[in-house]
This record gives structure tokens, sequence and C-alpha cells, in this order.
């Protein structure tokens, strides 16, 4: 298991989020440590992808404070209150953070190497050249050296998450979080998504997975948390949490996915 001395990677103190009146995360505490492998699972509708979401702020926490590096996401401390920071400065901020989604959301009318350049030439301001040989490497990296040029409708669902990886990764991030990246596709295509993501663990990446998948969990992850409710129901090492439930919540929601 990853040491517990460094500055934690995610801290998320009291992490509170509602639409209305539906409560959707109560009181989040949980911590992430660099370079760990840390599985989030849970029934729909626990609020895991929501949490993943607050984490580079494309949702507004409404109470509690999340930390990425040692910074506050999406706000800023003045004496005892927080500041929310403009749009730009939270811009700047998921530049560190990749993710990848359910559904792959490429740009249909580019190439996949052109998906992959893109960010870094828009946002960093990366000469073309540059973001160009990387793509090429990351391309490969996931596979996919051979299909540069083809459009993500000429790509497989599997291809096209490997893709979504690669462009994420094209920012060099120091996180990456993956919001079930496998469950939109054809279980025949699932094995090579997450062996690019077994890869990446092995060189030191620090991931958040929201994950049906309880192998990859259990082969690759170094903490586990169940969520339920909107709640941290039962937290530990992958192997003890699955293998061994404390908690009645968990040991039902295991039974059924098992």
């Amino acid at each position: 298991m990853t040491a517990k001395t460094a500055q934690p990677m995610v801290k998320a103190e009291g992490v509170h989020k509602s639409y209305g009146a539906a409560h959707i995360l109560r009181g989040i505490d949980l911590e992430v440590a660099p370079r760990e492998v840390f599985c989030l699972v849970g029934p729909s509708g626990s609020g895991k992808s929501t949490f993943l979401r607050c984490i580079n702020h494309l949702e507004r926490i409404n109470a509690g404070r999340l930390s990425v590096d040692g910074q506050l996401v999406g706000y800023k401390q003045k004496g005892d209150k927080l500041y929310e920071l403009k749009d730009s400065e939270v811009a700047a901020q998921r530049r560190d953070i990749g993710m990848v989604f359910q559904r792959f959301n490429l740009f249909p009318h580019m190439t996949a190497i052109e998906n992959v350049m893109e960010a870094p030439v828009m946002v960093k301001g990366e000469s073309k050249a540059v973001a160009r040989e990387r793509a090429v490497k990351l391309l490969d990296r996931v596979g996919l050296g051979d299909k540069g040029g083809n459009y993500p409708t000429q790509l497989s669902g599997g291809q096209q998450q490997r893709v979504a990886i690669a462009r994420a990764l094209a920012m060099e991030p120091k996180l990456m979080l993956f919001d079930e990246p496998t469950s939109a596709l054809d279980p025949e295509l699932v094995g090579d998504v997450l062996d690019v993501m077994r890869d990446l663990a092995e060189s030191g990446m620090t991931m958040i997975v929201v994950t049906h998948e309880m192998g990859f969990a259990r082969e690759v992850g170094d903490n586990l948390v169940f969520m339920d409710g909107g709640v941290v129901v039962e937290s530990g090492h992958p192997r003890d949490v699955l293998g061994n439930p404390q908690h009645d919540r968990t040991k039902a929601f295991l039974s059924k996915v098992l």
C-alpha cells in the first residue's frame, strides 16, 4: 500500500453536494495518496460520479473542502472565508487533472491524433510539432500507434476510450479521474482499456477510478471505498473489503456484483 507520509494528492473534508432537495453527498471524508490507485464502488445513485466531478469542479460543492495536491479546488481562502475562483483560474487547475468519462467525448470531426493534440495546442499553447510528437507516443502507449489517422467513427468503443485516455494524458496531469470507463463497452473490449489503466498504475500515476470491475479493483487498487446514499460506508484494501466486507450494506451489494 502507498505510504501516507506525503501530502495527500486528494483530500476531501466534510464534502456535501445537493441538487435542490436531493442531498447527493453527505459529508465525504477521504484521502488519496500520491501514486495511489483509489477505487470507488457502489450502487447507481450513491454519489460516486458526482464526487469525481467535484474533484475538478465540474460540480460545485455546497459545504466542506476539497483539495488537490494541497490546493483548494475551485476556491481560495481569505481569512475564515472561501471565495470561488474565476473560470480562468478553475480552468488552470483542471489542466493538472485528467478525466476519462463513460462516453468517450471525442471530437467527431478530428482524427485520433488530432484529438490527442488539441488540448496541449489550444490550452497550453504548445507547438503542433511538439504536441504531435507526444500524441504519437501516447497513441503507441495505448496500443493504437497505427490508428492516428482514423476518425472516431472508424474506431471501436474500446479504441475510442483508449484515445480518450491518451488525450487526457497529453496534458501531463498529476491526477487521473476515471468515471466508469468500461461501462459503455462491449465485454470483449473491456480488457484492452483495463490493460492501459494497469500500465498507468504501474507507472505511478495517481488514479481515482469509479468502477464496477471488481477484478481490476482487487488486482490493481491500493484502496477501495464503498459508497451508498452519499456516504462512505466502508473502506480499506480492496482484497479486504471485497473478500471480507464488514458492513451489511457492503455485503448485500457485493453479493449481487461478485
